[in-house]
């Protein structure tokens, strides 16, 4: 069986949930941490699909990470093979640009938990079908996207109008956060202490802690269901 490649840019930014997913269906992961200088193969034929996972750097951001130019031509070939491709926070904003798209600053940050209504599209979607209307995800994002050239947009929130989107058959991107574990959620919030410092004035960072056992439950069934879905088109 062919290994899932993950590519992780920070070190608490892992699959979570996902990767307990992978791991109970018995399937190998690859991990590259780009942010430690691991090599990156250019053949996708490796493995059987691509997680592309988040991080506190920009897309925008070559000229400190040159890596990122690296994972912008892989992502390129991974859309023209409609390669099985899953990108979370950063790693939608990467398949969005390699698509064509542009990430921006958004009006604020989304930090914590906040709701996103699914599109009519998404009733048709082989992912999202089963999901309610509404889903209280958990988002950690300050840069956003409009719908990338060629995707169909799957999700939105009240400060931004793509949320989540699909190219093709196999290629996905959240902005937000399905993965993320209680212990996670935990762990960035001591790690980005100073962002969250940042953005006191609206939002309060005690109630990204809030209800974080309930919230999280709910959470990791949405993601259990949607990721297990993803693992079908698995090569």
């Amino acid at each position: 069986m062919r290994p899932v490649l993950v590519f992780q840019h920070i070190g608490c930014e892992t699959p979570g949930v996902f990767l307990d997913l992978l791991r109970e269906q018995g399937r190998p992961v690859e991990t590259v941490r780009l942010y430690e200088g691991d090599p990156v193969s250019d053949d996708l034929t490796r493995f059987s699909g691509l997680l592309v996972m988040g991080g506190p750097m920009s897309v925008n951001d070559e000229a400190d990470y040159p890596w990122l130019k690296t994972e912008d031509q892989l992502l390129k070939g991974a859309l023209a093979l409609d390669f099985p491709t899953l990108g979370v926070c950063l790693g939608s904003q990467l398949i969005a640009k390699a698509a064509g798209g542009t990430v921006r600053r958004g009006v604020r940050k989304e930090i914590g938990w906040y709701p996103v209504r699914l599109t009519a599209a998404a009733r048709h979607d082989r992912l999202f079908r089963e999901s309610p209307e509404t889903i209280e995800v958990f988002q950690w994002h300050g840069e956003y996207f409009d719908t990338p050239p060629g995707a169909v947009n799957l999700a939105s929130s009240d400060l931004y109008s793509c949320q989540a989107f699909s190219i093709g058959q196999n290629v996905y991107g959240l902005l937000f956060h399905l993965e993320v574990t209680g212990q996670m959620v935990k762990e960035w919030v001591g790690t980005f202490k100073e962002e969250l410092d940042g953005v006191k004035r609206y939002i309060r960072p005690e109630a990204i802690l809030e209800r974080l056992p309930q919230r999280i439950d709910e959470l990791n069934r949405h993601a259990r269901r949607l990721f297990a879905r993803f693992c079908e088109s698995l090569r």
